[in-house]
């Protein structure tokens, strides 16, 4: 029985624009980082909380 054969090269697939590609999840997983690093920094410099600091407490 033959075998076929298989091709040489793989096709370059675009990456898709919208809904869960790996450089979305990256970027968002990056501006979290950034958000919950500012949210100390408030914290820290204003020695109150975010929810006092919003005016929700």
């Amino acid at each position: 029985m033959m075998t076929q054969p298989q091709p040489s090269i793989t096709p370059k697939l675009e990456e898709p624009k919208f809904g869960f590609n790996e450089y979305a999840e990256r970027l968002n997983g990056r501006a979290a980082m950034i958000g919950f690093l500012l949210i100390v920094v408030i914290e820290y410099v204003t020695d109150k909380g975010v929810l006092t600091w919003l005016g929700l407490r």
